[in-house]
């Protein structure tokens, strides 16, 4: 099974924070991070509108309380889901606004549990396979097992190109653009048992 892949933003002034962050959150297991460090709130926009980021970890009080609503409204990236990096005390009123928090205190382990809890809530999607057609989660089915549309047209009797485009509708339907993104849905949904990866 491919690594899943995940875009992280850490937003923050200080390099050794920063910089101990990226290297601490890459060495998560079965995850691929691709991080970016933004040493500045100027530029945090317009990466987040370039890059669109899965995760932007920011610390809540550098640069004074940042309003996530509207840095979410200005980047155009809604969907956008932030994390408060906590490194001195902070009014819970103000980390209302974040979907969790990581402190620098944070060892290995409490980091994987909070990235897991960020996957199982952005991974899976409220609408169920029942708006794929039956041909399509049979394809999901194939690609999460790994074969390639070559071999998926083979065993299910179809042409490449046909099972191309079913890839496409359920890339489109499903709004997963990865192989490790369709496997997670494809688990989470009972498609497929851990077993059949």
């Amino acid at each position: 099974m491919n690594e899943l892949s995940l875009k992280i933003a850490i937003a923050e002034p200080s390099a050794i924070i920063r910089s101990g962050l990226s290297v601490v959150l890459k060495r998560i297991p079965g995850i691929h991070l691709q991080t970016f460090e933004i040493s500045s709130i100027d530029l945090l926009i317009n990466y987040i509108r370039i890059q669109k980021p899965n995760l932007l970890i920011v610390n809540p009080v550098s640069w004074g309380v940042i309003d996530l609503q509207k840095l979410k409204e200005d980047s155009g990236h809604s969907q956008l889901k932030c994390y408060a990096l906590i490194s001195s005390m902070v009014d819970e009123s103000i980390l209302s606004q974040y979907d969790n928090k990581i402190s620098i205190y944070d060892g290995l382990e409490v980091l994987k549990n909070k990235l897991n809890k960020f996957l199982d809530k952005t991974m899976i999607l409220p609408e169920d396979t029942g708006n794929l057609s039956v041909r399509e989660r049979e394809i999901l089915t194939c690609v999460v097992r790994g074969q390639t549309n070559k071999e998926i047209a083979e065993s299910l009797f179809l042409s490449t190109h046909t099972v191309i485009t079913h890839r496409r509708n359920i890339a489109r339907k499903l709004e997963i653009h990865s192989t490790a993104g369709l496997t997670i849905y494809a688990i989470v949904n009972k498609l497929v048992e851990l077993d059949d990866i």
